[in-house]
C-alpha cells in the first residue's frame, strides 16, 4: 500500500514519541498493525527512520543528567502517578491489548494489574539504590561502594506480553535514574506508544522516555552500535538474541537477554494427578502457548503416565477457543496465521515418527486448537524446537532420575516445574534442574515484579525484576576517603 493510499484511508497515524513530542517519522514510512483474529488492519503506525532513532538517543542522552540528579521523591511520585493512570485507563488499555495482540480478556487484565504492581514496586526501589561501607587495610581509610545510573538504556520488547514486558524494562530503568529508548514489537506498537502517553500524563520530563516503532533490524543495529546507549535489554527469540550478543561483544555494551524456552513440567508418581493436569493446562495454554515459560514438555513418571494423558487430553478438549473479547475464551488467536504452519509441521513430524495425537492438531484461521502429543521422543522436531503455540508433548519417564535427565536434555533453560509430595525429592531435583527458575507444585508460567526473572543456556542471561533490575541497570563505584596522611612505602 502506498503512502498516499494509507493517508486517504485514515485521518490519523500513530506517531513516534521523541523528546516529549508526538511526531511522524522523518521519512513518512507507515506500517500496518493487524488484528490477529480478523487479520484486518487495527492501526497504522509511523515508522522510525535512522534519523529518528538518532534523535531519540540524543534526547535520552540530553535528559540523563537531570533525571539522574532528580530527588528520589520526585521520581517516586511520577512512577506512582503512572500506576494510578493505568488503573484509571484500564478499559482502554485492555481493549488495545486484546485487539492488537490477540490476548484473551483475562490475560489482558492480568497484564494491566501486573503493571500497576510493577510501577509501585519500582517506586519503592527508588530510595533503595544503595551500596556498602567497606573495611580498608590502611589505617584511617574509609571505603564505600555506591550505585550510579548507567545513562541511556534501550529496550526491545516482544509481542506476547507487550504491555507487561515493555513496562518492566522501562519502570526499573527509570527508577534507577536512567533514561530510556523503547522499541516495541512491530506487531504491538500501539500498546508500546500507550506507555509513552501514560508517562507523559504522569509528568515525566521530556527526553526521559522515547518510544520508536520501526524496522527491527535497523533500529536494533543502531541501538547496539551507538556508544551513547550504555545497555540494551531484549526479550524475544534466541536467534535474534544471539545476533545482539555478537554485536554487544564487539562494542562491549552491557546486555540482558530473555529469550526462548522449552520448559519441562515434571510429574512424579506421588503427585496429585488432577492438580497436575490443571497446573499443566494453565502452563501451556495461557495466551495460546505464546509464552517463553510455557509448559511445552510434560514429563510424567511411568506410574501416572496413562492416567495423566487421559485426564489432560480431556481437559485440553474442554477449553473454549474463540473470540478473545469473550471472558469465557481460554485460547484466542495466534499473533499471525503463519504460525499455524509451524505447529502443523511439528504435529505432522511427530505423528509420522510414532507419536500419538491425543487431541487438537487443527486450526480455523489463526485459532489453533489445544493440542496434545503423547509418546514424543528425541528424534522429533517438537521435542527440541519451540512451537510457540497451544501444543505440548507428554513424555514418559521410567523414574525421577530419567525425568530429570529428559528435563535437562534441551538447549534452553528458562522455567521449570516439579509436581510431587516428596519435598526432599523436589528440592533435590530443583537444585539439579538446568533452569533459571524452578516452581515446586506449581506451573512453569509464573512472574512477579520483585523476583529475579531470567534463564540460562539459550534462554539468555541477566535478570529482570526488583533488585535484580536495579543491579543490572546501575554501575558500582568504589570510593575511599583517607583521614589524615597515609604512610607510603617510598
Amino acid at each position: 500500500m502506498s503512502k498516499n493510499e494509507i493517508k486517504a484511508m485514515v485521518k490519523e497515524i500513530s506517531p513516534l514519541f521523541i523528546d516529549g513530542v508526538w511526531r511522524q517519522g522523518s521519512e513518512q514510512e507507515v506500517s500496518e498493525d493487524l488484528n490477529p483474529l480478523t487479520d484486518e488492519v487495527y492501526a497504522f503506525v509511523s515508522q522510525a527512520s535512522a534519523k529518528d532513532v538518532d534523535d531519540a538517543i540524543a534526547a535520552a542522552h540530553r535528559a540523563r543528567v537531570a533525571w539522574a540528579n532528580m530527588v528520589a521523591s520526585q521520581r517516586e511520585a511520577i512512577l506512582i502517578r503512572a500506576a494510578d493512570i493505568i488503573a484509571a485507563r484500564t478499559d482502554e488499555l485492555r481493549d488495545v491489548i486484546i485487539e492488537e495482540s490477540g490476548s484473551v480478556f483475562g490475560k489482558a487484565m492480568f497484564e494491566i494489574s501486573y503493571c500497576i504492581d510493577l510501577l509501585r514496586v519500582a517506586a519503592g526501589l527508588v530510595r533503595q539504590v544503595t551500596g556498602d561501607t567497606l573495611p580498608m587495610t590502611e589505617p584511617g581509610q574509609l571505603g564505600m561502594s555506591i550505585r550510579r545510573p548507567l545513562g541511556v538504556i534501550a529496550g526491545i520488547a516482544p509481542f506476547n506480553a507487550p504491555f507487561l514486558l515493555a513496562m518492566k524494562k522501562v519502570a526499573f530503568a527509570l527508577a534507577a535514574g536512567n533514561t530510556f529508548v523503547l522499541k516495541p514489537s512491530e506487531y504491538t506498537s500501539v500498546i508500546g506508544l500507550k506507555i509513552a502517553s501514560i508517562f507523559e500524563e504522569a509528568g515525566l520530563p521530556a527526553g526521559v522516555l522515547n518510544v520508536i516503532p520501526g524496522p527491527s533490524q535497523m533500529v536494533g543495529e543502531i541501538l547496539m552500535n551507538d556508544p551513547r546507549v550504555k545497555m540494551v535489554t531484549f526479550t524475544g527469540s534466541t536467534r535474534v538474541g544471539r545476533l545482539l550478543a555478537e554485536q554487544a561483544g564487539k562494542s562491549l555494551k552491557r546486555l540482558t537477554l530473555e529469550m526462548g524456552g522449552k520448559n519441562p513440567f515434571i510429574v512424579l508418581n506421588d503427585a496429585d494427578v488432577d492438580y497436575a493436569v490443571d497446573a499443566a493446562a494453565f502452563g501451556i495454554y495461557f495466551h495460546q502457548g505464546q509464552v517463553c515459560m510455557a509448559s511445552s514438555r510434560i514429563i510424567v513418571e511411568a506410574g501416572l503416565f496413562d492416567s495423566f494423558c487421559q485426564k489432560f487430553a480431556a481437559k485440553a478438549k474442554s477449553l473454549k477457543v474463540g473470540d478473545p473479547h469473550d471472558p469465557a475464551t481460554i485460547i484466542g488467536p495466534l499473533i499471525r496465521r503463519s504460525q499455524c504452519a509451524v505447529i502443523n509441521t511439528h504435529v505432522e513430524d511427530a505423528v509420522a515418527k510414532g507419536a500419538k495425537l491425543l487431541c487438537g492438531g487443527k486450526h480455523d484461521d489463526s485459532l489453533y486448537q489445544a493440542t496434545v502429543l503423547a509418546g514424543v521422543t528425541s528424534d522429533m522436531k517438537v521435542y527440541a524446537e519451540e512451537s510457540f503455540g497451544p501444543i505440548t508433548s507428554v513424555i514418559k519417564a521410567a523414574d525421577s532420575e530419567e525425568a530429570l535427565r529428559i528435563a535437562n536434555d534441551t538447549s534452553y533453560g528458562l522455567s521449570s516445574a516439579v509436581m510431587t509430595n516428596d519435598l526432599q525429592k523436589a528440592m533435590d531435583i530443583a537444585l539439579r534442574l538446568e533452569a533459571g527458575m524452578v516452581h515446586i507444585n506449581n506451573c512453569t508460567v509464573a512472574d512477579e515484579p520483585h523476583v529475579p526473572f531470567g534463564g540460562v543456556k539459550n534462554s539468555g542471561f541477566g535478570r529482570e525484576g526488583g533488585r535484580a533490575s536495579m543491579d543490572e541497570m546501575t554501575e558500582l563505584k568504589w570510593i575511599t576517603t583517607q583521614l589524615g596522611k597515609r604512610k607510603f612505602p617510598f
